[in-house]
């Protein structure tokens, strides 16, 4: 008899334990469910931690529409610096030095629907860039993305930090002796050469555009190893002859060209063309940004002088279009719209011929964002007398330029983002 009670009292120990063990694994999974997901926390640390570390476990650029999102409302992680502390800041773009008291412009972020944005970490980009030459070649708008990532990476260089700033004609850069990094600036506001080349005084009549012509600038960036274009803002005049010879000579033809979209796209035929030729394919990589909105002064639609907030959401800003807001209600932006489509067209025969330029679509994030032009608080060459400039704005509100801190702050975080994954 004693072996099967001894069984039975097995038997009984048994179906304790197993209810012992359901009790505590359901405790674990109300527990463990309580308020998070603890797993997909876990794997949430694990990937911040490796992007932090490794480009290659950043989230892929072609899975992540950079460009289609909100603008997010964030003053506690924004801004990425301060303007105060920027040693290259400019007084076009120096809105809170010349007056501005609303600063909230500083404190938006922009959030893609599907992914996060990295954030900027100029101690990383400087690695990525060692031994490299990143340039930025267009007009004053891209001068104004240039200066903002200068201001960018500038916290992550140690006080001790070798910089030497250098003027070479067109052609401003900021060099960094430990890394061997340079990262500057040249003006051509065409592409191609014209009469408006000079950095300093631009030609702002009678402006002639060479359209076959290139070569002058280009030697100057033809050994970069980044380079990102920018060229709209000048071709919205439609007074621009084309030239047919060099600049200056007695024996150069001056033409107007009736269809005046076609000069940009016999110039931009030229830019590709020399592109085609001369770039390092499996070094040089190639960006071309998308339009930044802007609204010209003496244009009624879209002007941002006492605008202090981003436009409310009419439709979603996507890389497949520009949304239509006041800014696209003015004749300048109409155009703008169709010199975007010939750069579309441009970059896409580029890559049928092997060249592959990366189309940065920041225009329909910005389109939301007149709150974040200098408007009347910049430094003008005519006057800075705040009083005279408020009470006539239209006469001086700079609605094509941008604060910084600010909106180009994130286009440099997007071109960070690509750079990355170099």
């Amino acid at each position: 008899m004693w072996p099967v009670k001894t069984w039975e009292t097995v038997l009984k120990l048994h179906h304790i334990a197993a209810g012992l063990f359901i009790l505590v694994f359901f405790f674990a999974v109300v527990y463990l469910s309580h308020d998070i997901n603890y797993l997909n926390l876990f794997k949430n640390q694990i990937r911040v931690k490796r992007s932090e570390s490794s480009a290659d476990n950043i989230y892929s650029s072609q899975q992540c529409d950079h460009f289609s999102g909100r603008w997010v409302y964030d003053n506690v992680s924004y801004p990425l610096y301060e303007e105060s502390q920027c040693a290259f800041m400019e007084g076009a773009f120096a809105c809170q030095k010349y007056g501005r008291k609303n600063l909230k412009y500083q404190n938006w972020r922009w959030q893609p629907h599907h992914c996060n944005l990295p954030r900027f970490n100029g101690t990383l980009l400087l690695e990525k860039l060692k031994g490299k030459k990143l340039i930025f070649v267009g007009d004053s708008l891209c001068r104004n993305q240039w200066v903002s990532m200068l201001c960018l990476i500038e916290s992550s260089l140690p006080p001790s930090s070798i910089k030497m700033f250098n003027f070479t004609g067109n052609l401003q850069y900021f060099h960094i002796k430990e890394h061997e990094t340079t990262i500057g600036f040249y003006w051509s506001p065409f592409l191609v050469e014209s009469n408006c080349d000079d950095p300093w005084q631009h030609q702002s009549a009678g402006q002639t555009v060479r359209v076959h012509g290139i070569e002058k600038h280009a030697r100057h960036w033809n050994d970069a190893d980044i380079l990102v274009f920018d060229s709209y803002a000048w071709w919205i005049n439609y007074d621009i002859q084309v030239l047919w010879g060099s600049v200056g000579s007695p024996d150069a033809i001056h033409k107007t060209v009736a269809m005046k979209d076609r000069r940009f796209e016999m110039a931009l035929n030229t830019w590709s063309d020399w592109l085609e030729i001369n770039v390092n394919r499996s070094k040089t990589k190639l960006f071309f940004m998308s339009a930044s909105p802007y609204t010209l002064r003496g244009e009624t639609w879209g002007q941002c002088y006492n605008v202090t907030e981003p436009e409310a959401k009419v439709e979603e800003a996507s890389s497949s279009g520009i949304r239509y807001s006041s800014y696209s209600s003015s004749s300048s932006s109409r155009r703008r719209k169709r010199l975007a489509s010939i750069v579309e067209s441009t970059l896409q025969k580029l890559e049928t011929r092997g060249v592959r330029v990366e189309y940065v679509r920041i225009t329909g994030l910005s389109e939301y964002r007149r709150d974040a032009h200098p408007s009347i608080y910049r430094s003008f060459y005519t006057t800075n007398n705040q009083k005279q400039k408020k009470l006539d704005p239209n006469s001086y509100a700079d609605c094509v330029h941008w604060c910084l801190p600010g909106v180009p702050d994130v286009w440099n975080q997007i071109l960070y983002s690509f750079l990355l994954l170099i």
